[in-house]
């Protein structure tokens, strides 16, 4: 049988990871939370005035907001259109590698794999063999001896393991340990371009607006080393048709692969080295 998402499923585990991995508004101040609660506010006032909003557009709103939370969705929404702008912000300062957003799929503690190897995956599994190689260094040109690679990315129809049903829960995700001399190389295959959940409260807001739910096809990857910044990033493939009108809004330049035949014209290939900024 094959995968099919729904907003309900993946909302729901999307927002039981988040409540999981994070523990919110410990490092926050009350004056940081006045100001930054107090311009939204303001911004949102801001915006009844000047639109003229009526009743009707008023409590439709609020009734969208309220499934939004039902549907257990507000990882989805915050992730992909709110995160972009707070990624920038806290990697704006580095000189090595740019960073892209988490997004809500994220799941740790992998699989661990000594590189050269394998991802996890389905005997058979759809796609296309996909050999992606390359280096871990410092900014200063050293090589980063293993280093950890951790690596997630949809399958050939779309869907991400432990967030569809049907899927195998450690499907096409890993963690790689870089050699000595932070070289590595991951057999995986290639992604697919995939439409958000619909079915809930965002692809409502989707349809309302006239917009398009899809995101590139993309590897997702979290860098690190010791003595080293945690890098969180994505990387695309050359052509997708989504890569300049991303739903997300995180795709950069510096993100595109070079996709080459792959060895011994099986698949395809690419290289990506990966440059860490100091731990400040």
């Amino acid at each position: 049988m094959s995968a099919q998402a729904t907003a309900a499923s993946s909302g729901a585990n999307a927002t039981q990871r988040f409540r999981e991995k994070k523990q919110t508004g410990a490092a926050t101040s009350q004056e940081r939370v006045a100001l930054l609660a107090g311009r939204l506010i303001k911004a949102t006032n801001d915006i009844v005035l000047e639109e003229r909003v009526t009743y009707d557009e008023y409590n439709a709103l609020k009734a969208w907001l309220i499934q939004v939370g039902e549907d257990g969705e507000w990882p989805l929404f915050l992730d992909v259109w709110v995160e972009h702008s707070v990624e920038e912000v806290a990697t704006s300062h580095r000189k090595g590698n740019k960073g892209s957003i988490e997004g809500p799929y994220y799941v740790p503690n992998s699989p661990e794999h000594k590189s050269p190897a394998t991802i996890d995956m389905r005997p058979g599994e759809k796609g296309t063999p996909m050999l992606f190689q390359g280096q871990v260094r410092s900014t200063d040109g050293r090589p980063l001896p293993f280093a950890k690679i951790e690596l997630w990315h949809a399958d050939e129809d779309g869907f991400y393991s432990q967030f569809a049903p049907n899927i195998p829960e450690w499907n096409l995700r890993g963690t790689f340990i870089t050699d000595d001399e932070g070289n590595f190389q991951i057999n995986t295959i290639q992604p697919a371009p995939y439409q958000i959940p619909t079915d809930g409260a965002c692809g409502r807001l989707i349809t309302a607006a006239g917009w398009h739910a899809w995101r590139p096809a993309h590897l997702h990857l979290k860098v690190s080393a010791p003595g080293s910044e945690l890098l969180t990033t994505q990387l695309y493939f050359p052509g997708d048709p989504h890569n300049d009108d991303d739903i997300a809004t995180a795709t950069k330049p510096e993100l595109m692969l070079d996709i080459q035949p792959g060895p011994d014209g099986q698949g395809v290939q690419t290289t990506y080295n990966f440059v860490l900024d100091p731990e400040a």
